[in-house]
């Protein structure tokens, strides 16, 4: 039976006998949950295929603020110190959609996840491979800027940047109804998928953030209903429970600020390049974000992280 573990004191902690251990990012906590072993509430007679299994995955989530990911523990699932990872037997693999793919194929799972009809699945393909440097980018980088650098700098960024950043993630979510959801129940054709699934937790990050994503969109609140349905009430508040709680985070633990800053850093700096150049002109609505972008990065060349304070 899949479980969840949360900052465990071993680390890795052991998996049951015989279990596929899956170190698990908050993103996969709703999809590998629902995916790999429940079916939606519309379609529920036979679609318990994990339950069936003899040798479910155990998910372990590996906490980002504790830093366990960068352990090297760890970097003995994942060199790259990141999740989600999957180790079945000797076998490692990384990347959240390949393992994702991994899964739905070791395992008999319902048609409707990843369909067996080449268009079908071509479609949920389609999604997956446009999300990656569109959708995803965008949402996580709403979280970073409104929350996320607040509490590893101290400080907010701009108000040109952060508006920058929400102008990309509305030209996304412009793309995702009316590239992908259409006129559709789900993003692919009338039954859920993995797109939506994979959607879904991407649009619950700028949500935690405090962003109005779908007060403005009704017919993107309404796919929203549905994934919701689908899932399970429960299940869908349980995998999103400590995202929504986003915009309280407190400030960074000193010691763990400091463990995580080199990579922090790293992302910053990469993050507010992509702002600089990934939005499109018409839809950089304050002038000077550029200009902002380039002061934080000053602010970070010069700053002595050594002595940051909480």
């Amino acid at each position: 039976m899949l479980s969840i573990l949360y900052q465990p004191v071993e680390w890795p902690p052991p998996p049951p006998a015989g279990a596929l251990p899956v170190f698990a990012n908050q993103e996969c906590r709703l999809v590998g949950r629902r995916a790999m072993k429940l079916g939606p509430e519309h379609c529920r007679e036979g679609h318990r295929p994990w339950r069936a299994q003899r040798c479910p995955p155990t998910t372990h989530h590996a906490g980002f603020f504790p830093g366990q990911h960068l352990s090297d523990a760890f970097a003995q699932v994942n060199p790259l110190k990141k999740v989600p990872a999957l180790k079945d037997g000797d076998f490692t693999l990384t990347e959240s959609v390949a393992i994702l793919l991994y899964l739905t194929r070791k395992y008999k799972v319902p048609d409707y996840w990843y369909p067996q009809d080449l268009q079908a699945r071509a479609r949920v393909d389609e999604y997956l491979a446009w999300q990656h440097t569109t959708l995803r980018r965008s949402c996580l980088r709403a979280l970073w800027h409104k929350v996320m650098f607040p509490v590893f700098l101290g400080e907010p960024v701009s108000p040109q940047t952060l508006a920058a950043t929400l102008a990309e993630l509305d030209v996304n979510l412009q793309l995702l109804e009316d590239k992908f959801l259409q006129n559709k129940a789900f993003l692919t054709g009338p039954h859920i998928s993995l797109a939506d699934l994979v959607a879904i937790t991407e649009l619950m990050h700028p949500v935690g953030a405090g962003c109005q994503v779908f007060e403005s969109r009704p017919k993107l609140a309404t796919w929203r209903q549905r994934v919701e349905a689908a899932v399970g009430e429960d299940l869908f508040r349980e995998a999103h429970e400590v995202i929504l709680k986003a915009k309280d985070f407190p400030p960074a633990d000193p010691t763990i600020k400091q463990k995580l800053m080199p990579w922090v850093l790293a992302m910053i700096r990469f993050s507010l390049l992509l702002v600089m150049y990934a939005v499109p002109k018409e839809k950089q609505h304050c002038q000077g974000h550029s200009l902002a972008c380039a002061e934080l990065h000053m602010k970070l060349e010069t700053r002595d992280w050594g002595k940051m304070e909480r």
